[in-house]
């Protein structure tokens, strides 16, 4: 009776950490302060590059960066960089330059977070093995009980005197 007890809260108590829509809700993933200050800024990094977002205001920034420095050459005849834009050149290859390490970074974290769910998922197959075992042995123990009380029936009724016809 207490393996069945016992059953039931595993199951409450699995059921209930459950969190439907996103992996960081997950209980098998770390998060918030469980991680490590470079963990936090790999997240931030990959969900801020690896956006719609980024890519508009990275194509907005070039745009007026080239827009700025054409107006600012036609009408004063000066700029800050003129026209094959060789600092925006090497701003661009800079942050290439960066954004290929920091998309590494992000990838190992996202491999870290994969291998979180894979242990998680490990650890409740584990548990859900267990789980059926007991209840495969208490199934077992309810069918010789059950296969007892059936002979028990059946001597009881053989001993029952058969009523008589008039």
């Amino acid at each position: 009776m207490t393996a069945q007890v016992q059953l039931k809260s595993t199951m409450k108590s699995a059921v209930k950490h459950i969190a439907p829509g996103s992996w960081r809700r997950h209980p098998g993933v770390r998060t918030g302060d469980q991680l490590t200050r470079g963990e936090r800024a790999a997240d931030k990094m990959r969900n801020g590059m690896g956006s719609w977002m980024f890519v508009f205001v990275s194509l907005v920034f070039l745009a007026v960066w080239m827009t700025v420095n054409v107006v600012l050459d036609k009408s004063t005849g000066h700029t800050f960089d003129a026209y094959p834009f060789i600092l925006l050149n090497l701003v661009l290859s800079c942050v290439a330059a960066l954004q290929g390490a920091i998309l590494l970074i992000a990838a190992k974290r996202s491999d870290q977070v994969s291998s979180e769910l894979a242990q998680h998922d490990y650890d409740a197959d584990c548990q859900s093995r267990e789980m059926l075992q007991v209840l495969t042995e208490e199934f077992s123990a309810l069918r010789t009980q059950h296969a007892e009380q059936s002979a028990q029936l059946a001597e009881l009724i053989a001993r029952l005197p058969l009523p008589q016809a008039e």
